[in-house]
């Protein structure tokens, strides 16, 4: 019986995974290890009951009475906190779901490929902050990445069999995301209910958000050049607003092989969770003549500045990546909180990047997880003091 963890069972990601093993047979064909959440304790327990998971991990300390008391008579063991999060990450599992949000999820990923584990990997943020180091780690212990963002599997399917020394370009598919029809003047004046009404995909509210920004889509470029090695200059990003055709891989005879499936994570999720085998998935199939057409077109660098950046971090290398999201998150939250506007997050970004120019420092082959965790540190206060100034800033001109 294949043991399994699920980090970040709670979110978007996890709750798919859930279901689909749920739909396999759940604790009847499979060993539930670790199953982390975030603040929905309710929710990790049903799901830690329906699994019989060995231990639920919530990431408050604060929760942890809530999910005792709620696994009571279960046999699960409840734990909370950060450390607890990592110690479950040490508990051997064959295949592990990392899909914690944000750089909270590269430490747990790293310590479960110790163990020659599986890594299905839907933390994009960990291959763009720490891609040589996670991929090195991977290498010592024999253990296996396999992508979950849905453009990365698409890369990664359309790659089998194939050299990649063959590949002449990789094409991302973005949806554009929520505002992509608004005129770009209107941008600045979008808010947070705006951004979050995504027209085809189903996600949590900090991806929905990056999305509409393209930041989403700037840390997928970064994590396709880590993950598939290829020269920044192969890749390309094209807006696809029906969201069926996830990714595209071109090769030097002038072949385009795509990856076609409804809007639906379950694809990708489910790939990495059969793999080697393909089987059957709860998904809709497309129905080509009710489609009828597709449609394309380039991105608009004034409209996503987010794309422009991230062939300036790939440029910077070392711990660029590190920085780079760790601002991001920071001006998420930011304008989430209300205190800068749609259009000034990319610019907050930009401004900590050049602030920490002189502070980065470190090749790729130097980089360890300390480097990354304290680059991540410090871009996260060069950050906020951008959102405050531009906050008091606005404050005064009202």
């Amino acid at each position: 019986m294949r043991s399994l963890s699920i980090f970040g069972a709670t979110g978007s990601i996890g709750e798919q995974t859930v279901d689909l093993l749920l739909r396999a047979g759940g604790a009847k064909t499979h060993r539930i290890v670790a199953l982390t959440g975030g603040r929905n304790i309710a929710r990790l327990a049903d799901m830690a009951r329906d699994l019989r998971a060995e231990i639920a991990v919530c990431a408050d300390p604060s929760g942890l009475a809530d999910l005792r008391e709620r696994l009571a008579g279960s046999g699960v063991e409840a734990a909370a906190g950060t450390s607890a999060i990592i110690e479950a990450a040490e508990r051997p599992a064959d295949w592990v779901m990392s899909a914690i949000v944000g750089a909270a999820g590269l430490e747990p990923g790293f310590r479960a490929l110790r163990h020659g584990a599986t890594l299905a990997l839907a933390n994009k943020e960990s291959l763009v902050t720490a891609g040589p180091l996670l991929l090195a780690e991977a290498e010592r212990h024999k253990a296996r990445i396999l992508p979950v963002d849905s453009e990365h599997s698409a890369i990664f399917q359309a790659l089998v069999g194939e050299d990649i020394a063959a590949v002449e370009r990789i094409i991302l598919t973005a949806s554009g995301g929520a505002l992509r029809d608004w005129p770009l003047e209107a941008l600045a004046r979008a808010t947070v209910k705006e951004a979050l009404a995504h027209p085809n995909w189903a996600m949590g509210q900090r991806i929905t958000i990056d999305s509409a920004s393209m930041f989403n889509k700037a840390l997928e470029v970064i994590e396709t050049r880590e993950f598939f090695g290829v020269d920044p200059d192969q890749i390309e990003v094209i807006i696809h607003p029906e969201s069926l055709i996830h990714s595209m891989v071109g090769y030097r005879d002038g072949a385009i092989m795509a990856h076609m499936g409804a809007p639906d994570m379950r694809h990708s999720i489910g790939y990495a969770l059969n793999w080697p085998d393909r089987s059957y998935l709860p998904v809709a199939r497309l129905d080509l003549a009710q489609v009828g057409q597709m449609t394309f077109r380039a991105p608009d660098l004034a409209r996503y500045p987010a794309l422009r950046l991230a062939r300036s971090v790939m440029a910077r290398r070392g711990l660029a990546g590190a920085a780079f999201n760790a601002a991001k998150e920071v001006a998420l939250d930011h304008f989430l909180a209300g205190g800068i506007g749609f259009m000034q997050m990319a610019g907050l970004v930009e401004e900590t990047l050049a602030t920490l120019d002189g502070e980065l420092g470190h090749e790729n082959d130097a980089m360890t997880l300390e480097d990354v965790q304290a680059v991540d540190h410090l871009a996260r206060i060069r950050a906020n003091e951008r959102a405050d100034a531009i906050a008091r800033r606005q404050a005064g001109e009202r």
